[in-house]
């Protein structure tokens, strides 16, 4: 089989996730919708900005990515 530049893309099926949040985590989700459609001048619902959300802290949340890279290198071995 020949080696491309390409690696394989990774499975891209969403999973579908059921959260209960607490009223003030609810008013603040809301609020930021309102934000940002204020600011990007689009309505997303709350429901399409958390996986935004999520990723964006996770993606700059040091200490996880750090600990992450470990736990890949220690289950690669």
């Amino acid at each position: 089989m020949p080696e491309l530049k390409l690696a394989r893309i990774p499975d891209r099926t969403p999973v579908k996730l059921t959260v209960m949040v607490m009223p003030d985590l609810h008013l603040a989700l809301t609020d930021y919708a309102r934000i940002y459609a204020d600011t990007y001048g689009r309505e997303e619902p709350v429901a399409e900005l958390i996986p935004a959300i999520l990723s964006a802290f996770l993606d700059s949340d040091r200490g996880f990515l750090l600990a992450r890279e470990a736990l890949v290198r220690e289950q690669s071995k």
